[in-house]
């Protein structure tokens, strides 16, 4: 696997796709900062990291609207890949669906959303963008 970030957000849209309720994906220390900022938000429901073997995982219980079962990530978008990192400065921060949704960035402080890199004023690495 060349792409750890992409394996973890193709494995949670899948899920949502299928349906399930929980997801096992091989924890790392990237992916559970990328997991704590989606519970965060609310974009699911809660985590739980399980130290077993050497890697360990991570699971994740998926947040479903109770009256029409709809899933509460619309859209999980990669956008910086190992073969073409995209980087952007705090003034240049890019805005998901006018706001409402959030763009994950991974900076010198840690991985953060675009509003709280902003407000620290420091740019980074575009990794993915949710809504």
């Amino acid at each position: 696997m060349t792409d750890p970030i992409a394996d973890y957000l193709t494995r949670l849209r899948n899920a949502i796709g299928a349906k399930h309720r929980i997801v096992e994906i091989p924890a790392s220390n990237l992916k559970k900062e990328i997991t704590k900022i989606l519970f965060d938000k609310g974009y699911i429901l809660n985590y739980k990291f399980v130290a077993e073997g050497p890697q360990g995982t991570i699971k994740i219980a998926l947040k479903y609207d109770s009256v029409n079962k709809v899933n509460a990530i619309k859209k999980l978008q990669r956008i910086s890949s190992p073969g073409l990192r995209q980087y952007t400065g705090y003034k240049d921060m890019p805005r998901v669906i006018n706001g409402l949704g959030i763009a994950i960035i991974s900076t010198s402080k840690g991985v953060m959303t675009d509003k709280e890199a902003a407000d620290l004023k420091i740019g980074g690495e575009v990794l993915c963008y949710v809504y």
